[in-house]
C-alpha cells in the first residue's frame, strides 16, 4: 500500500511516497506535472502509514541545513532497467561534486548513450535525494533539470562549501 506525505523545502512542497518501507518518489510540485491521487497513495500527513516518511521528511530538513550530505533511506524508485542503472550512478555522485551526461555514459561502457541518460536522468522520480541535479552539460553548463534551472543552481550552491572553508581547501 502506497502513502504520501507533503513537506515544505527551500523549494516549494515536496511530495514524498512511500510504498512498502521504501521510499518511491521525492517530487517537486511543479506546474505541468500533477501526479494521480492513485500513485500517491493515501495521505499520511504525520508521517504514519510508512516510517520511511518521517524519516526522509527529516533528512531532507537536514540536507537543506547543510547538516546532512548523504542519504540514508531505503529507495525503489519505478522504472526499466536503463534507468535503474543511470539512477544508481546518480547516488554515486558525491555532494557538492557534479558529472556530465557523457561522464555517465561512460561509466555505461557507451559515450553514445549520453542522450538516453539525459532521458533517464529526467524521469528520476526521487530527486534531491537520488541527486539528479549534480549532472550538468559537458561544458559545465546548467542543462535539463525537470525542477527547472533555478532549483537546480539553488540545489548546486547549497552543496558548494561555504566561502570560509573553500579558502581553507587551498
Amino acid at each position: 500500500m502506497r502513502s504520501h506525505l507533503v513537506t515544505s523545502s527551500p523549494l516549494g512542497e515536496l511530495t514524498l511516497v512511500a510504498q512498502d518501507g521504501a521510499l518511491v518518489a521525492c517530487l517537486m510540485d511543479l506546474p505541468d506535472r500533477h501526479p494521480s491521487d492513485e500513485s500517491l497513495g493515501v495521505l499520511a500527513e504525520d508521517g504514519s502509514g510508512d516510517p520511511v516518511l518521517g524519516e526522509a521528511a527529516a533528512q531532507l530538513t537536514e540536507y537543506f541545513a547543510r547538516e546532512r550530505t548523504e542519504f540514508s533511506l531505503p529507495l525503489a524508485p519505478e522504472g526499466d532497467d536503463f534507468q535503474q542503472r543511470v539512477w544508481a550512478l546518480l547516488c554515486e555522485i558525491p555532494y557538492g561534486q557534479t558529472r556530465s551526461y557523457g561522464d555517465l555514459a561512460r561509466v555505461l561502457g557507451d559515450v553514445n548513450l549520453s542522450q538516453r541518460v539525459g532521458w533517464a536522468n529526467g524521469r528520476n522520480p526521487i530527486s534531491i535525494i537520488v541527486p539528479c541535479h549534480r549532472v550538468i552539460g559537458a561544458d559545465g553548463a546548467l542543462v535539463g533539470y525537470a525542477g527547472g534551472l533555478e532549483r537546480k543552481r539553488f540545489l548546486l550552491g547549497l552543496e558548494e562549501p561555504p566561502a570560509d572553508e573553500a579558502d581553507r581547501l587551498f
